[in-house]
């Protein structure tokens, strides 16, 4: 099915706003993109035009949700003053076409713990060996094979050594951890339904390895609380430089999360604020 969205859907950009690590490119503006038990081909084929390889049934039910269509980005770049924040402007900008996915819990945080002190491609190859490991052999519609991501339970199995074999270095532990965690019912979806942003991160704080950066960006990206504002070198640098009193919170409040992607994707300024 063919749908059409305006600039505010921008498949390169979300692929590439170190949110999600499993999307496959496939050729010019065209991904794979694997979720729980499903799996989607989309592709630009016009100015504002995608194609899905998925009937509308499965759209409403499976990819609308996922892509968090329901928010309106337009509305959201609006609330921004280009005179009252010339920085923050510009990297919604940049940043426009980005969209805060809504993502597997377990995936998320899994991801995030391997992402510690780790660049974009080298977190994409730890999940790709994780998912070869102890993943489900799938093909997707058009018959091609790709691994699905491994319940908790698949990587409690595993030993050290085939953790290791991930590229996982010290996260092993950490990884093993998180997975036993689940296992024992501390990620049910249903544990966080009514508690605020803070408790939720607090929450998955409370697993070995998992600090304030992986639980933010977890509860970020995978439980869709907007406002959750994670922060890590790039943003930190961003915000001293250009927000030495502290960023508006309250200016910018329910949507930090979708703001401080902006700025990871624009990144720091190369100078001092003068």
């Amino acid at each position: 099915m063919n749908i059409t969205m305006n600039d505010d859907f921008d498949l390169k950009k979300i692929a590439e706003s170190g949110q999600c690590f499993r999307w496959e490119p496939l050729g010019r503006e065209s991904w794979r993109i694997p979720f729980r038990d499903h799996c989607l081909r989309a592709a630009r084929i016009g100015e504002s035009t995608f194609e899905l390889d998925c009937g509308e049934e499965e759209y409403e039910r499976i990819w609308r949700g996922y892509f968090a269509l329901d928010e309106n980005y337009a509305a959201i770049r609006a609330r921004i003053e280009e005179r009252a924040d010339p920085y923050l402007y510009r990297a919604a900008e940049i940043g426009r076409g980005i969209r805060i996915l809504r993502q597997d819990l377990w995936e998320t945080l899994v991801s995030f713990i391997i992402s510690q002190n780790r660049n974009i491609p080298a977190i994409r190859r730890s999940v790709d060996l994780l998912c070869r490991s102890a993943g489900e052999r799938r093909t997707d519609r058009a018959g091609e094979e790709y691994f699905s991501f491994p319940g908790p339970a698949a990587v409690a199995a595993l030993s050290d050594g085939e953790l290791k074999g991930c590229a996982l270095g010290y996260r092993c532990e950490y990884v093993r951890a998180a997975a036993e965690h689940a296992v024992a019912g501390g990620l049910e979806l249903s544990s966080f339904d009514g508690v605020s942003d803070e408790e939720a991160i607090e929450k998955l704080m409370r697993i070995r390895g998992v600090g304030l950066k992986v639980a933010s960006c977890t509860v970020l990206f995978a439980l869709h609380r907007l406002n959750v504002f994670p922060v890590d070198t790039r943003i930190r640098k961003a915000l001293g430089l250009e927000y030495p009193d502290g960023f508006p919170d309250e200016r910018y409040a329910p949507y930090r999360g979708v703001y401080q992607q902006y700025m990871f994707a624009l990144g720091p300024p190369s100078r001092t604020r003068s």
